[in-house]
């Protein structure tokens, strides 16, 4: 047996990195048992991320007995990791003890974090649940803008007079003063709180104690106001490759911090908001119920129905043509297909680019010009495949022309639908993940049922 996770051993089927695979069937088998002690052997061992996943994996008839079985498990490491479409039915499940408990410990950067997407009765059983300063500073937080350095910060921030020596700050630090869990940087301030450079705790630790602070700060030294918005502050972070930021008012007094860990969890959530809405889907998670997925999924699908009636307009007005020709019927599908995806290639790398900032006005052109002749060169290639096959499956050279041109221009104009149509969704202020797989689609379907139908009738006819 494993200890640590109470059921088999990593050799037989578990998952070193994750949730143990039959640990999920094994919690709930205590749950119908009624067995406490079990259900507390399986959880009390995981890390917090684990436990959440297990919520997350249950449904929620189960998840509501796991909870009452397992009175006090609960923590606040555990709510914030939790899916934000299950954190609030949680937190209800939890009397106001637990939640107190569950959430004292927590930093205020991960408070706000849990009770910013809650319901008012939920926020405020939350907000009850802290201590007067806490509360304060997480409904200070809140009044800052959605997704800003403001909301993203921690208020608790070790700082030092900037004309201390090495050996105060060090004396400071033991001298039994709160500090946070875990902190990276002694932020130097003057008399007005205006940071003016920070020091690291490993050259703080590493410097002779009458050594000036001001003489081991760091050159990375920078700030965020608490207005920044939090996607740019991620990328700043990974960008120059920062451990943690202060943030400052419009005073440039320090209001709090910005450390790595939820700078890397903002960049995660855009990355899979940029892949779901890709898709088409929103941000729903596996959790949600059939409605709510409907409700996000549903109204693109309408979208997609009335741009796919231009490509059956197109279609109609050739019908002659497929009538006289049935092949074409049955090449018809290759066209819209490969520019398709042809079109999907352009648009995923330029969302990434247009995501990280590294698409813009400066290089829009290059990256155009690059696209058009990439989509250009796999036309060619493939049209002599396609061609080729055609010519040899019809017996009509004709007809191989036709689909091998049309082929041609459908991937060179889904190539440049790729790029321009994200960056008009850009520049009129739409996501351009979310709204332009939808467009290039229906732009490579248009093209090529349009260039394929239109060929054949003046070549084949």
């Amino acid at each position: 047996m494993d200890e640590r996770s109470g059921s088999a051993t990593p050799d037989e089927d578990d998952d070193e990195f994750g949730l143990p695979p039959r640990l999920v069937e094994e919690a709930l088998e205590a749950v119908e048992a009624d067995d406490v002690a079990r259900l507390d052997a399986l959880l009390d061992p995981l890390h917090p991320a684990d436990i959440a996943d297990l919520l997350e994996q249950i449904g929620p008839g189960q998840r509501r007995d796991l909870l009452a079985l397992w009175k006090g498990g609960v923590d606040g490491d555990i709510l914030s990791e939790l899916d934000e479409s299950l954190r609030e039915e949680v937190i209800e499940g939890l009397g106001p003890g637990e939640l107190a408990e569950a959430v004292r410990e927590l930093e205020t950067d991960d408070v706000v974090d849990l009770v910013e997407d809650l319901a008012p009765e939920a926020q405020e059983a939350v907000l009850g649940a802290l201590a007067a300063a806490d509360r304060v500073a997480v409904e200070k937080a809140l009044t800052y803008p959605e997704y800003s350095a403001g909301r993203l910060m921690q208020s608790e921030v070790v700082r030092a007079p900037s004309h201390w020596t090495v050996g105060e700050a060090i004396d400071f630090l033991r001298s039994g003063v709160p500090l946070p869990d875990q902190f990276y940087h002694v932020v130097l301030i003057d008399p007005r709180l205006k940071p003016v450079g920070y020091a690291t705790l490993g050259r703080l630790l590493s410097s002779r104690r009458e050594t000036p602070l001001r003489d081991i700060t760091e050159d990375s030294f920078r700030t965020f106001h608490v207005e920044d918005e939090q996607g740019d502050v991620a990328r700043t972070f990974e960008k120059y490759h920062l451990i943690s930021v202060p943030v400052v008012d419009d005073d440039d007094r320090l209001v709090g911090v910005v450390t790595i860990d939820d700078a890397m969890t903002v960049l995660d959530e855009e990355h899979e908001e940029d892949i779901l809405r890709l898709a088409g889907v929103g941000e729903g998670a596996l959790s949600d119920s059939v409605i709510d997925t409907v409700r996000g999924r549903l109204p693109w699908l309408v979208v997609n129905l009335g741009t796919a009636g231009l490509a059956a307009l197109v279609i109609s007005r050739f019908t002659g043509t497929i009538q006289a020709l049935v092949a074409l019927a049955t090449l018809m599908p290759i066209v819209a297909s490969m520019g398709g995806n042809a079109g999907t290639q352009s648009l995923t790398v330029a969302v990434r680019a247009l995501a990280t900032r590294d698409l813009t006005r400066s290089n829009a052109w290059r990256v155009i010009r690059r696209e058009a002749a990439v989509g250009l060169v796999n036309g060619l290639v493939l049209a002599l495949a396609l061609g080729g096959m055609t010519m040899l499956l019809f017996g009509s050279v004709p007809l191989g022309l036709v689909i091998a041109s049309a082929l041609v221009v459908n991937l060179f104009a889904a190539a440049l639908a790729g790029v321009f149509v994200p960056l008009l969704m850009e520049r009129i202020g739409v996501d351009p993940a979310l709204a332009s797989g939808t467009f290039v689609t229906t732009v490579t379907d248009v093209v090529g049922f349009f260039a394929f139908l239109g060929l054949a009738t003046v070549v084949l006819l």
